[in-house]
C-alpha cells in the first residue's frame, strides 16, 4: 500500500514567522495551541492582512472556510470575529482574529472571496457585528421583525416576542412575551445562584419537609388487598331442588327396571327395527 505524498494535515512549523513577515505589525497576537494556529489582526488592518495571506508564496491561504462570531461580555470589546482559512496548495488552515465592539464596524472581505457575504449576515444576525463595504449586509436567519441578536450572552432564552397565527385577524402577529420570572437581568451567574432577588419557588425552602412517597406493594400483598375488598360469595337463598340421587330416581333399581324393560322388546314392534348382525368371513 503506497503511502499518500501529502500529510493528513501540514505541520505548523514556520507558519507563524511566514504571517509575521508578510502582515507586520498588523499582527497583533499569534499562537499555536493543541496543534491549531490562531492570528490575531488589528481590525482596522484586517483587509489587507487577508490579501496578505492570500497572496504570499509562503502561506498562500486561498480559501475562506467560514466567518464564525464569539461573544465575551466582560470584555472591552466584547466580539470576536473569527475567519477561518484554508490553504488548498499547502494542506493547511489557520484562524484569524478580529475584536470589536457594536459601534465599530469590522472591513469586509467580500471583495476577496464573495462567499463571505452570507457569512457576514449571519454574524450581523446573531452578534450585531456590523461590516464596513458589505452591500446586503441584512439578516439571514431570524425573522424580518426579530428584536434584538439571539448568540450574545446577554440576549434573554425566551426572546422578547413571540410569533404566533391571530385567529382574529387572520395573519401572523407578535406579542411581547410575559415571563414570570425576570431572565433579562444578566449579570453572569446562574440564575438559580448567588441571586440575591427573591426567585419563584423560595418560599418552598420555609415549608416543613414531605414525606416520601409510600413504598410500592408486593404482588403478594396486592392480591390479599384485592381479595379482601372483593365481596365474599354468599349462600343461595333457595336450597338445591336434590341433594341425592335418590331424590331423582336414579340409581341401581332404576337402572335394573330399564334394562329389565329393553329386554321384553321383541322385533318387529312398532317402533322396533330388526337388527342384521353380519357375522365375520371365517364363520361362514
Amino acid at each position: 500500500m503506497s503511502s499518500s505524498p501529502a500529510p493528513v494535515y501540514a505541520p505548523n512549523d514556520g507558519v507563524i514567522d511566514a504571517a509575521r513577515a508578510a502582515i507586520g505589525a498588523a499582527l497583533v497576537d499569534a499562537y499555536d495551541l493543541v496543534g491549531e494556529v490562531s492570528l490575531v489582526v488589528a481590525r482596522t488592518a484586517l483587509y489587507d492582512a487577508m490579501i496578505a495571506l492570500r497572496d504570499d508564496p509562503a502561506l498562500q491561504y486561498q480559501q475562506l472556510m467560514e466567518i464564525a462570531g464569539v461573544d465575551y461580555p466582560d470584555r472591552a470589546e466584547r466580539f470576536e470575529v473569527c475567519y477561518h482559512l484554508l490553504s488548498v496548495t499547502k494542506n493547511h488552515r489557520v484562524r484569524v482574529k478580529v475584536m470589536t465592539d457594536e459601534e465599530k464596524p469590522v472591513p469586509s472581505v467580500t471583495a476577496i472571496w464573495p462567499v463571505a457575504g452570507w457569512l457576514e449576515r449571519e454574524v450581523y444576525d446573531m452578534y450585531g457585528v456590523l461590516f464596513e463595504g458589505n452591500s446586503d449586509l441584512r439578516r439571514i436567519l431570524t425573522d424580518y421583525g426579530f428584536r434584538g441578536h439571539p448568540q450574545r450572552k446577554d440576549f434573554p432564552l425566551t426572546g422578547y416576542v413571540e410569533l404566533r397565527y391571530s385567529e382574529e385577524e387572520k395573519r401572523v402577529v407578535y406579542e411581547p412575551v410575559k415571563l414570570a420570572q425576570d431572565f433579562r437581568t444578566f449579570d453572569f451567574t446562574s440564575p438559580w445562584e448567588g441571586a440575591e432577588y427573591v426567585l419563584p419557588g423560595d418560599e418552598k425552602a420555609k415549608l416543613p419537609e414531605a414525606k416520601g412517597a409510600p413504598t410500592p406493594l408486593k404482588a403478594d400483598d396486592i392480591v390479599k388487598a384485592d381479595a379482601a375488598q372483593s365481596p365474599k360469595a354468599t349462600p343461595a337463598e333457595t336450597p338445591k331442588t336434590t341433594e341425592k340421587k335418590s331424590d331423582t330416581g336414579a340409581g341401581e333399581p332404576a337402572s335394573t327396571l330399564a334394562a329389565r324393560e329393553s329386554g321384553e322388546g321383541k322385533p318387529g314392534d312398532d317402533g322396533d327395527e330388526p337388527k342384521t348382525v353380519i357375522k365375520p368371513k371365517g364363520d361362514q
